[in-house]
C-alpha cells in the first residue's frame, strides 16, 4: 500500500490530518517529517540568565515544529510524542561526550496543568528520548528529580523578567532520590530537558535546584527554541 493510499485510509477512518500542512492522513505526513531538523545547535536566549549552562535545541519554535509541540501539549495528539522525542534526543546527544551516566531530568509541570491536560508531555518526550539514546549506545536514565513549590503561576503571557521572578526558588530537588542516585553513580552528568526553550528562566531554575543538591548539570536540552532567541 502506498503512503498516499495509507494516509487516505487513515483520514477516512480517523479523520486525521498533518499538523504541519493539513494533508489528510497522518498527524505528521512524510513530507513534513522529512523537513524536521536532523541535528541540534546551541540556542542561547537573549538575555541569557546568569549562570545558565549551555542550552541546545533541535529547531526553531515555528511552523511545523510549533504545531507539533502545541498538538501534543494542548490537543493531546499523542502520536506526536515520538517525533518530538527524536528532536529532544538530538539536543541531548549532539557533541555530548560519552562516558559516565547521563540522567535526563524533565522540567516539572504544575499538577493542575497535568490534570487538566490528562498527561505530562515534557515527561513523555523525555522518557522516549532516553530510550532512543540508550539504543544509540548512551548510558542514560530518566529521573523525576525536581518538584515545584506551591505558588508558581502559569508562565504563558509573562515576559522574561516576570518569568524569572515567578520561578525564583520555585523548584526543589527530591533529596532522597538524589542521594540514592549519587550513591550509585558519583560522577553522573545531568541534562535538564524541556519541550521549548523560551527565556531560559525555567531551565535556569531547574539547573539551580539540581546543582544545590550536588548534581553536575552539563546541558539544557529542548526540542525547540523560540526563533528570536536562536543563536
Amino acid at each position: 500500500m502506498t503512503e498516499t493510499v495509507l494516509d487516505g485510509a487513515i483520514d477516512l477512518l480517523l479523520g486525521g490530518s498533518c499538523v504541519g500542512c493539513a494533508r489528510p492522513g497522518r498527524l505528521l505526513c512524510p513530507a513534513c517529517r522529512s523537513e524536521l531538523p536532523a541535528a541540534a545547535t546551541p540556542s542561547w536566549p537573549t538575555p541569557v540568565p546568569p549562570g545558565l549552562t549551555e542550552p541546545w535545541a533541535a529547531g526553531a519554535y515555528e511552523a511545523t515544529l510549533r504545531a507539533m509541540v502545541l498538538g501534543l501539549k494542548e490537543r493531546r495528539l499523542l502520536g506526536l510524542a515520538q517525533p518530538l522525542s527524536r528532536l529532544l534526543a538530538a539536543a541531548v546527544a549532539c557533541e555530548l561526550p560519552r562516558g559516565s551516566l547521563v540522567v535526563l531530568v524533565p522540567v516539572p509541570s504544575r499538577s493542575q496543568v497535568v490534570r487538566a491536560r490528562g498527561h505530562d508531555p515534557t515527561h513523555t518526550i523525555t522518557v522516549r528520548a532516553g530510550r532512543q539514546l540508550k539504543r544509540g549506545g548512551f548510558e542514560v536514565e530518566t529521573r523525576r528529580l525536581l518538584r515545584l513549590r506551591a505558588g508558581v503561576l502559569d508562565q504563558a503571557g509573562l515576559d522574561a523578567s516576570q518569568r524569572a521572578a515567578n520561578l525564583a526558588g520555585s523548584m526543589q530537588a527530591r533529596a532522597a532520590s538524589v542521594r540514592h542516585l549519587l550513591r550509585r553513580h558519583p560522577h553522573v552528568r545531568v541534562v535538564v530537558c524541556d519541550d521549548v526553550l523560551t527565556t531560559g528562566s525555567t531551565a535556569r531554575e531547574a539547573q539551580r535546584a539540581l546543582e544545590a543538591a550536588g548534581l553536575d548539570v552539563v546541558r539544557v536540552a529542548a526540542a525547540a527554541a523560540t526563533t528570536r532567541r536562536l543563536s
